[in-house]
């Protein structure tokens, strides 16, 4: 797959952009400041919906513009296809595909396929579990879009959920049962959110458990390609619906019911299975739960953990091994999007922002290398020079609002301005 035209109208520092690409790499050189980013998240935020850079809308609308427009053109194989994104903050977000009528965005998912590297990943190994949890979920959802559904009516739940816990926390400060809209005690009603937060949050974590086993064989061979093999890259996914994730206050959450050396893991067991564990567990955690008001067991507390060798890569790994980590799992997604292909020309986009800036000289080849091979290759840099002859194709000169491309003859023409 390659995007071979992009538009863009009111992103970011752009009034309006239209640039044309092709197959093979690209590199986008120019100052910092002027706009590289901006591009390239623009590519990325119409494959996953989301910005690497920022977790609201606001800041991808142009100040003074109330709406931004994303448009792209993707070739897959022997198929063309436009995505349109329109950007509203504080409103939904509206798509279009192939010129249609407007929809909710989301049903463009998995038709755009990018990876996208940039500096920002090093917080997948050195941040906080949000993020990698976040990582998981992205993935999940342009594998398998229907579960962008789950993951929105998880949220819708769990906030319900939450805001029951916080009144019924209040009312027994007070020494109150107050009733909730329908007559019963606020406590009663957490028995009805629980069964659904348990049936929803249990297709969650049966899909990114699945999704763990695919990327474990790929993170571990995308390290070694990227360092001198001494060290395995390892990944645990802790539940804390089996008590292996620390509350906020550093204690083990409760575990359910069944005794964890009688009970199969995770993995093996289906969505209804988790299910029955998950509602075990919020059993077992109610007491704390309306103490704290605040769910405390569930897929949103859930770890990712990192292991380099025997140890956490968080607080052990060194510089140069967290960025490997961090690489190591965007080329395991690549690796697992190529296991997912079903038709010819499916191969994902790979977008590499200032990340080659970041990097020594060996983990710069050895990545180049890689890489190189994919349909579509997009980088930014500041510096032409840092940029790996692996990576030799057409140069992309970036300015102030718009773009400078080089002609055939080598002579710069303005594409936008």
């Amino acid at each position: 797959m390659y995007v071979e035209r992009l538009s863009l109208t009111d992103f970011r520092s752009y009034a309006q952009l239209d640039l044309s690409l092709e197959p093979g790499p690209t590199v986008l050189v120019g100052p910092n400041g002027v706009g590289k980013t901006n591009v390239v998240e623009a590519i990325g935020l119409l494959s996953t919906l989301s910005s690497h850079r920022v977790s609201s809308d606001a800041p991808l609308v142009r100040f003074g513009a109330n709406q931004a427009i994303v448009r792209a053109g993707f070739v897959r194989g022997v198929q063309r296809s436009q995505l349109e994104l329109e950007v509203n903050p504080g409103r939904a977000n509206r798509g279009r595909i192939n010129r249609g009528a407007p929809r909710r965005a989301r049903e463009m998912l998995g038709i755009a396929r990018t990876v996208l590297f940039a500096p920002e990943d090093l917080a997948l190994v050195k941040g906080d579990p949000s993020g990698r949890r976040r990582f998981l979920d992205e993935l999940l959802t342009v594998l398998i879009p229907r579960h962008a559904g789950t993951r929105a009516d998880y949220e819708r739940v769990l906030k319900q959920r939450n805001a029951l816990l916080k009144t019924a926390r209040t009312s027994r400060s007070r020494g109150s049962r107050i009733p909730d809209a329908h007559g019963g005690t606020v406590e009663s009603t957490l028995d009805v959110w629980d069964q659904q937060l348990a049936r929803i949050g249990a297709e969650l974590l049966a899909a990114r458990l699945e999704l763990v086993e695919r990327l474990r064989p790929h993170v571990a061979t995308a390290y070694a390609q990227l360092t001198d093999g001494s060290k395995a890259a390892q990944l645990a996914y802790r539940a804390s619906i089996e008590g292996l994730v620390a509350d906020d206050d550093g204690e083990p959450t409760p575990e359910a019911s069944v005794p964890p050396s009688s009970a199969a893991g995770l993995e093996t067991l289906a969505a209804g299975e988790i299910a029955e564990r998950f509602l075990a567990a919020l059993a077992a955690s109610r007491p704390r739960e309306l103490e704290r008001g605040l769910s405390l067991v569930g897929p949103h507390r859930d770890e990712l953990e990192l292991l380099l060798g025997p140890a956490p890569a968080k607080g052990f790994a060194s510089h140069g091994e967290t960025w490997s980590f961090a690489l190591a799992l965007r080329l395991a997604s690549y690796y697992v999007m190529l296991d997912d292909s079903t038709v010819e020309g499916d191969e994902p986009i790979l977008i590499l922002d200032d990340v080659f800036a970041e990097l020594d000289t060996a983990r710069r080849t050895r990545l180049a290398s890689i890489v190189a091979k994919a349909e579509q290759v997009i980088v930014t840099a500041a510096v032409d020079g840092d940029i790996p002859a692996e990576l030799s194709g057409r140069r992309v000169q970036v300015v102030p609002g718009g773009i400078a491309a080089e002609a055939p003859d080598h002579e710069p023409k303005t594409e936008a301005g």
